[in-house]
């Protein structure tokens, strides 16, 4: 087993990964910039070392500094978290080549799931069902005219990498194309250094289900069942819970179990989440993310697992602590991310935190890097808490989600609390009756005022 981590992250995913090794007797690296020299994280490491200014490119992103600082506190591990580096190929490939181990996938396979063009060919090779499109990427307008003609309209063009919506244009009709198809094509080279896009039959309605996987790198796998994901404003994920109240137990395990054997097959190591769209009873892929998920607690709490653990477990050489027999899910979860944003517009709301209070009692978790006296830097994601509620039924976990956000207390930032609150008493989510376009449409209505 490892000696000392390096947590090549910040806030709350950062103390997560710092508990974890704690519990294992492993000692901890925080690396830090200079606006979180007083972060929860930095202040409970066993060592922390500062790596640059304030910009992510200078500190969270600058692979030499992280390199020097695991080298100067000798560190045998670095655990990269979610964000930042945590599918960069050639980081993972770079804390290899210092002798140092990755927790987390091969790069190769990072490299693969990271270009959605190769990872869409990988996973229909590996039998994962996909959404009907383009072979590979498209190269002119009249390609995309024949695909867009071959499936039907509406279409998507994607980008070939990155995601969060950008080089993403749906496509309504052949005269829309051209334009969406080259904008697409800037927007990409914008955002992720290529201008390469695919194309892909737009579903009018899908919910948005993943499946947690894990495996140990030599040819055993597991899956840990679904998240739906549904909820989203601007293709970024707002609320989690699992199980999807769209899915039954059939579905739920021919799925799983089909997205086991991929990975198996991989010989995939450490955690991943497949992601699908959902609709009229089918699953399409849309793409794996080689990292652990924000949304992780949903699954720890319906499962009894430790995935943090159970990363730094495999990467350390060892077997999975359980097989697919011994994975059983008790009960609903339910995940609201809580941003330091203005419930209403969105608009970023960093500062000073006067009073922090973390809701309690049975089944509710708070991750958090947060404390009365934080000052919320402006400089990074505004993802500032993880309310989770666990309950033996979706009723019952709905109505603790409503009383820990009513305990939850962060005064002199503005929070998405209150849009949580609103969520909870909206009868489309009670009745589990939403999709990926549910939340957009309303908070396109006027919000009652908070």
């Amino acid at each position: 087993m490892f000696r000392k981590i390096l947590i090549a992250n910040r806030g709350e995913i950062a103390l997560r990964i710092l508990r974890a090794a704690r519990e294992m007797g492993i000692k901890t690296v925080a690396v830090h910039s200079t606006a979180d020299a007083t972060a929860k994280h930095v202040r409970l490491a066993d060592e922390a070392i500062c790596i640059g200014p304030p910009p992510a490119s200078d500190s969270y992103l600058n692979i030499p500094n992280i390199i020097a600082a695991a080298e100067i506190a000798q560190a045998d591990a670095i655990h990269p978290g979610y964000g930042f580096l945590s599918e960069n190929a050639r980081f993972a490939e770079i804390v290899e080549e210092h002798r140092i181990t990755w927790i987390g996938p091969s790069p190769d396979h990072i490299r693969t799931m990271g270009d959605k063009v190769e990872a869409k060919r990988t996973a229909g090779a590996l039998g994962l069902p996909l959404v009907p499109g383009s072979d590979g990427a498209v190269e002119t307008v009249d390609e995309a005219r024949a695909v867009a003609e071959k499936f039907g309209y509406p279409v998507l063009v994607k980008a070939a990498a990155g995601g969060g919506g950008r080089g993403m244009k749906v496509v309504e009709n052949a005269a829309m194309l051209e334009g969406a198809f080259r904008q697409a094509r800037q927007e990409a080279k914008a955002a992720f250094g290529h201008d390469a896009v695919y194309i892909e039959k737009y579903l009018s309605n899908p919910r948005h289900i993943e499946f947690q996987v894990f495996g140990d790198g030599k040819g055993a796998a597991i899956h840990l069942g679904e998240r739906d994901c549904s909820l989203q404003r601007r293709h970024q994920k707002v609320l989690e819970e699992a199980t999807s109240p769209a899915l039954g137990e059939v579905d739920r395990n021919r799925m799983g179990l089909i997205c086991a054997k991929a990975m198996a097959d991989m010989k995939y190591r450490g955690a991943g989440t497949i992601e699908f769209l959902w609709e009229d009873g089918e699953f399409y892929f849309i793409e794996m993310n080689t990292r652990l998920q924000v949304e992780h607690p949903v699954t720890e709490l319906l499962t009894g697992m430790d995935l943090v653990k159970e990363q730094i477990r495999v990467a350390a050489g060892m077997p999975l602590s359980k097989t697919q027999a011994d994975v059983h899910l008790k009960g609903h979860a339910i995940e609201a991310r809580i941003n330091a944003e203005d419930p209403q517009t969105f608009a970023p709301s960093p500062g000073l935190v006067n009073e922090f209070h973390a809701a309690g009692g049975p089944g509710v978790r708070i991750d958090s890097a947060l404390y009365s006296g934080y000052r919320v830097p402006p400089t990074y994601d505004s993802l500032i808490a993880k309310l989770i509620v666990h309950a033996d039924t979706r009723e019952e976990a709905i109505a603790r989600m409503k009383r820990a956000l009513e305990e939850m207390v962060v005064s002199g930032i503005k929070t998405t609390i209150p849009l949580h609150q609103r969520l909870m008493d909206e009868p489309d989510f009670i009745s589990g009756d939403y999709s990926i376009k549910w939340l957009e449409a309303l908070l396109a209505k006027k919000a009652p005022q908070v």
